[in-house]
């Protein structure tokens, strides 16, 4: 089927919620991916961070062929192996004693709200406020974008939900400043990434761990995004020397399946007794067997430390790029393979649209920055070519 013809029928039958480019990907090798016209892409977007490993990763395909030629979906009304084992590996390579596992991120996101809540009803004598960010982003559904910082998100669904306020990040004094005997949770992103990719102080998070515990409130962390190895470490939170009471994961974890897992210590999971949640599809076999493959190779020697050395060569070169073009690009923000250039002589938009026009794909993030999202296993000549041609989008600008 020709292009036209598809993003005709798209137009047609789908509903348009999306604004996208004007051609069709068809498939995806290592860190290209390929329309239907053949032109290749060099994908700095990873599908959102989804695709970890890049396209067509022998062990991830090994892994789907093997549990989708054994069993497919039962639901959780049974054990599974893969689900047990991917449990066991996320509480044993992080914080948490418990997983509950569901779909995507905001499905995650709404269990965090869920058990929280609960806590703070149960345990915690009726406290049921939640401290959230401005600027924040937790997913598409009505808790996520209630607890979301950013009104653009709201308009046209209200009523929203109640019991949020909003501090602003990186401000412990504006959160401070909330509290109230009714709270029962701050929430927060490790590093802002829809919101502009704003990463977090240890003195804020730091000062979040000790406000929680001093007024008896759960600290949730949303590593969505910059969790699973995206910043250089398995954990965004590994790198500021505290640990959230609940934290939420999804997109690398699966490797290109939808998977969704809230991860929590043992004093949230004591409030949360049989009937009071669940997911059908959560931790469906062939998904969580492919997380499985996920984390042993995140697991395997030097690939972290190999990951925190090509992110920190990416920031180098924006770096040099932002002393280059000052009057184009105001600051780079990021950690790991995470990396945004703040743009100020035109919209992000224009630039992707540039960067496509040169068979590159990023991504937009916030009201000015153009994201650098690649796949973990990019190579740093990859990242050269990416600035490079930034460089030359600069130059003719």
């Amino acid at each position: 089927m020709k292009t036209d013809k598809v993003i005709e029928l798209d137009s047609q039958y789908i509903l348009q919620t999306y604004g996208r480019p004007g051609f069709v990907l068809e498939r995806g090798n290592g860190v290209y991916l390929f329309d239907l016209d053949g032109n290749r892409y060099l994908d700095f977007v990873s599908g959102l961070a989804v695709n970890a490993f890049g396209y067509g990763d022998y062990d991830v395909l090994k892994a789907i062929e093997e549990q989708a030629g054994q069993l497919m979906h039962v639901s959780n009304l049974y054990h599974t192996l893969p689900s047990t084992r991917l449990a066991r590996t996320l509480v044993e390579g992080s914080f948490a004693d418990r997983v509950f596992f569901c779909n995507s991120g905001t499905e995650a996101w709404e269990a965090a709200l869920k058990f929280s809540r609960k806590w703070g009803n149960t345990v915690a004598g009726g406290k049921n406020r939640f401290i959230s960010m401005n600027n924040s982003f937790h997913g598409r559904t009505i808790g996520s974008i209630s607890t979301t910082g950013q009104p653009k998100y709201h308009q046209g669904f209200e009523p929203l939900l109640p019991g949020v306020d909003f501090a602003d990040f990186n401000d412990l004094a504006s959160v401070e400043a909330l509290v109230t005997d009714e709270t029962c949770a701050v929430l927060v992103e490790p590093i802002q990434a829809e919101g502009g990719i704003h990463v977090g102080t240890d003195e804020f998070l730091q000062g979040l761990r000790k406000l929680c515990d001093d007024k008896g409130m759960l600290l949730v962390f949303d590593e969505i995004q910059v969790g699973m190895g995206r910043t250089g470490s398995m954990w965004a939170y590994q790198q500021y020397g505290v640990e959230p009471d609940i934290m939420t994961l999804a997109k690398a974890l699966g490797g290109g399946l939808p998977i969704g897992a809230t991860l929590m210590k043992q004093h949230v999971a004591d409030a949360i007794k049989p009937g009071d949640h669940a997911a059908t599809f959560g931790a469906n076999p062939v998904v969580a067997n492919v997380a499985l493959t996920v984390m042993d190779k995140l697991q395997a020697d030097g690939l972290l430390d190999d990951i925190a050395a090509k992110g920190e060569h990416l920031r180098n070169r924006l770096e040099k790029l932002q002393q280059r073009w000052p009057e184009q690009i105001s600051e780079i923000r990021g950690r790991g393979l995470i990396q945004g250039a703040v743009v100020t002589d035109r919209a992000p938009a224009d630039y992707l649209t540039a960067f496509r026009a040169r068979d590159i794909l990023v991504a937009p993030c916030g009201t000015d920055v153009v994201r650098f999202l690649p796949p973990l296993v990019v190579e740093k000549d990859q990242i050269d070519e990416v600035v490079d041609v930034f460089d030359e989008i600069l130059r003719q600008s």
